[in-house]
């Protein structure tokens, strides 16, 4: 494994003490030390509660003793699942000969950095600059006045292969301070100043804050402000086409065709990448580009074709040990390039941006394979990572006790097998024993031995990860089970083993709900609950697939989302806490909180028709511009204004693990436009426009940085007039009927559409609209007629009334919608068909002036 790693693993079900975990401590224990991180909420921090180490929070107490006592600060960055993190502690923080070093010569500062990524982001910029990489655990020396001196990740307790060890930096690091002090402070600032310059004047527009030298706006367009917006709409289209082309080039250039992914081991989910290359498909498709070489496949050149590079990676992790086969969910990353042996972690973010991935490609491929996935997903996260009243957890460590009676943990304890084990839990020699094993590729002597890689230090002797390496039929057939009993034979063994596993000590568990993690499983569960009410009739649910009818997604998704409101949100200053731990942190939310949450509060809205979450969503929006739009040159910094400690106010660039917070705020941005009337609605989209022509230089250069962000400037394209389509669902919530077209608007992929659910008999909606968007209210009440009275209001609601509907459904593009349809089929048909072409066909009106921010006077 690396020195150090970028994630690890959390959260389990609500409520398990942690003793029952294997993951802290036994009630009523003494520890011979306790420091202040005892009084934090941070799981990270509570880990280190009881070393040696005179450990403060990141704060001004620690600040001020470095500042009085003339002393470096030594600051360590982690999180609570994190494998390297652990080692080091074990290795140096909990020993007294090295503790008794740092506590002398440092202010010793720990740091989780899921509670402060933007003290992370600072300092993790500057290792990555000097160093060459990074990772966690982060190590850095910073001077009193918070400038950083050197900094590392994992650094062994000793000397060793040639290596410098923690306890000679510690000494080497103090005795150049000492001797040479002003000379280390000096090249400590200019180091920071060399690197705020670079970050100024690279190829993203001003990644770092700038000094303010003018309130006037700059780059004003002949023709005023029409023209200046028309100029941003053509070069958001131009610069589209290039960044989504260019990204999928670059995509496919690093494509494995053999095993799936991008690049070589170690091989990590990426979600935005295939986001991206779904986005590439349908564009593809629409254009009838793929007509001779079939779906998916890049016209211009010999390489694979987008939807075969998502499919084909897709398939892969799923047969692969990254995907827990017995408790369902994915782990981290996988070591080797097989996706076989991971890194055990299971973190939120994954769960939920996976779940998404899953369900876009099933609506383009309509395999119930895939449906299966995004069920494995969600229904683990519903088992094992939410909170009794709904938010949901972080994450689940990738290291436990292998029994209750080892002292030490291990990495993947508590996921690997023996085959004898397996043979005690399923009868040895039984048929289904021989289905298992010869699926999942168990031997007596172990499976982790695909790759050199993937066990360098046989860590797994005898053991093995399940991975998936022939197909069910070819495993049935080995085994002598009939083929159509298989599925269900598999099932029923998984839930034997995941029976027999939770007798087993579990990982820790990291219970933190964290509002921008969340945002992302929010939105999984929003869209599982329309997506999979129209899975194929082939689909069949077996452990760990709960076969939960999909409205049980819709609960988890708004359980989660008035888990946030109620204990999160702040409303008397429209503000987020970044976390809730027994009780909201004292850290305020960031960027990604906002932007991440809005969105999934968007897909919400979508799902359930209710208007209170697109109200709310407005509401954050607005406090997101508020506290972290640069109106100078675009875009969102990560961090609010006003904190003192941070050397650097920086723009996130890279689509990583998670999406970069203007990546997600602008497509949120986009779709607020699309929705909302008048001035309001044309100022969301001015402000997606700039968000993303402030990463122009990094769109056109390298969009491989940033493919989410690609996808955001391709909706942002797709949902300017004329491309602009919507579609208007009029009926009563909750109605067979208005449930029926809203499944079928979900029954088709198309991530560029307008979806507005309205209730004209509801007073909310009404209300809401009337302010927001009164064009379509209109349309909504036109298209259900007068229910109290039982007339309609229009041709439009003749239809709809004659054909005995309570509730119709709109489809427009271009201020021009055709008549309503009442029927599902009638509008799949429609939004697979397109407008093209149709308009002079059918019944056809013109929206009112007014609609979707294209004010005309």
């Amino acid at each position: 494994m690396a020195e150090a790693e970028r994630k690890e693993e959390a959260p389990g079900e609500a409520g398990r003490a942690e003793e029952e975990r294997g993951g802290g401590e036994c009630a009523g224990k003494t520890h011979q030390y306790t420091n202040r991180l005892a009084k934090e909420q941070s799981p990270y921090l509570l880990q280190h509660a009881h070393n040696p180490v005179d450990w403060y929070p990141w704060g001004e107490e620690a600040f001020a003793r470095a500042r009085e006592e003339g002393k470096l600060i030594f600051l360590s960055v982690g999180y609570s699942t994190c494998h390297w993190c652990h080692v080091m502690e074990v290795e140096s923080f909990e020993r007294d000969d090295v503790a008794d070093i740092m506590n002398e010569g440092f202010v010793n500062i720990k740091v989780d950095r899921e509670e402060r990524p933007d003290v992370d982001k600072v300092y993790m910029t500057y290792v990555q600059a000097t160093q060459g990489g990074g990772g966690w655990p982060m190590s850095v020396f910073l001077t009193p006045s918070l400038h950083p001196v050197f900094g590392g990740t994992y650094f062994p307790p000793e000397d060793k292969y040639g290596r410098i060890g923690f306890k000679s930096l510690l000494k080497r690091v103090r005795s150049v301070w000492e001797v040479r002090r002003s000379e280390v402070q000096s090249g400590a600032e200019d180091a920071m100043a060399q690197l705020q310059e670079a970050m100024q004047g690279g190829g993203a527009k001003a990644m770092v804050e700038r000094p303010s030298t003018s309130s006037k706006g700059e780059g004003e367009a002949e023709g005023g402000a029409e023209g200046k917006a028309e100029q941003e709409e053509e070069r958001v289209r131009r610069l589209a086409e290039e960044a989504v082309k260019l990204c999928t080039e670059q995509l496919a250039s690093r494509y494995d065709h053999k095993l799936g992914g991008f690049g070589s081991a170690p091989k990590f989910p990426r979600p935005s990448e295939l986001n991206l290359l779904m986005r590439a498909h349908l564009r593809e498709a629409q254009l009838g580009e793929d007509a001779e070489k079939g779906k998916g496949r890049v016209v211009r050149g010999t390489g694979p074709g987008a939807l075969e590079m998502v499919v084909h990676t897709l398939e892969c992790m799923g047969r692969g040990g990254m995907h827990d086969h017995v408790g369902g969910g994915f782990h981290r990353y996988s070591v080797d390039e097989y996706w076989h042996v991971p890194h055990f972690e299971k973190m939120l973010y994954d769960q939920g941006q996976l779940a998404n991935s899953y369900l876009d490609a099933l609506l383009i491929t309509g395999r119930p394979d895939f449906a299966r996935m995004g069920r494995d997903i969600l229904d683990y996260v519903r088992r094992d990572m939410t909170h009794v009243e709904g938010g949901i957890f972080s994450a689940e460590d990738a290291d436990s006790l292998a029994a209750v009676t080892d002292e030490r943990k291990k990495e993947g304890a508590f996921y690997v097998w023996s085959e004898k084990e397996i043979a005690s839990i399923l009868g040895p020699s039984t048929p289904r024993f021989r289905l298992f094993t010869t699926l999942y590729t168990v031997r007596k002597d172990g499976n982790c031995d695909l790759s050199p890689r993937s066990d360098p230090h046989n860590e797994f002797a005898g053991l093995n990860c399940l991975i998936q390496r022939c197909s069910v039929a070819e495993a049935a057939g080995k085994a002598g089970v009939p083929e159509e009993e298989a599925e269900e034979v598999l099932g029923e063994c998984r839930q034997l083993l995941h029976a027999a596993r939770s007798k087993r000590p579990r990982p820790h568990l990291d219970d933190k709900v964290i509002v921008a993690w969340n945002g992302l499983m929010i939105s999984a569960f929003a869209r599982a609950s329309r997506i999979l009410q129209s899975e194929p009739a082939t689909s069949s649910h077996h452990f760990p697939d709960d076969g939960s009818p999909p409205s049980v997604y819709l609960a988890c998704a708004v359980r989660a989302a008035s888990f946030v409101r109620s204990k999160l949100y702040d409303p008397a200053s429209l503000r987020l806490r970044r976390s809730f731990r027994e009780s909201a942190s004292e850290v305020w939310g960031f960027a990604d909180d906002y932007a991440f949450l809005v969105a999934s509060l968007l897909d919400l809205f979508e799902a359930s028709g209710d208007s209170d979450w697109l109200a709310w969503a407005m509401e954050l929006q607005d406090s997101q511009d508020r506290l972290f739009w640069d109106e100078k040159e675009g875009a969102y910094f990560n961090t609010a204004e006003g904190d003192p400690s941070l050397l650097l106010r920086m723009k996130e660039d890279y689509d990583g693990a998670e999406p970069a917070a203007s990546s997600a705020a602008a497509a949120s941005l986009a779709r607020l436009g699309a929705m909302i009337g008048g001035p309001r609605g044309e100022e969301f989209r001015r402000k997606a426009a700039k968000c993303l022509l402030a990463f122009e230089d990094r769109l056109t250069r390298m969009p491989l940085a940033v493919p989410q962000m690609c996808c955001s400037l391709d909706l942002l394209a797709a949902t300017s007039a004329p491309a602009q389509r919507q579609v208007i669902i009029a009926g009563p919530r909750g109605r067979p009927e208005t449930e029926a077209l809203l499944n079928a608007v979900f029954s088709v992929l198309q991530p560029h559409l307008t979806l507005i659910p309205i209730d004209p008999s509801n007073q909310s909606d009404v209300a809401f609209w009337q302010q927001h968007n009164p064009a379509v209210l209109a349309m909504a009440s036109k298209g259900m007629g007068d229910r109290s009275t039982g007339t309609a209001t229009s041709a439009a609601g003749d239809e709809a009334a004659a054909a005995g509907a309570t509730s119709s459904a709109y489809v427009c593009q271009n201020m021009t919608c055709l008549a309503p349809v009442c029927e599902p089929d009638k509008l799949v048909s429609l939004l697979k068909g397109g407008l093209q072409g149709g308009i002079g066909s059918v019944s056809a009106f013109a929206l009112p002036a007014g609609w979707s921010g294209k004010s005309k006077g």
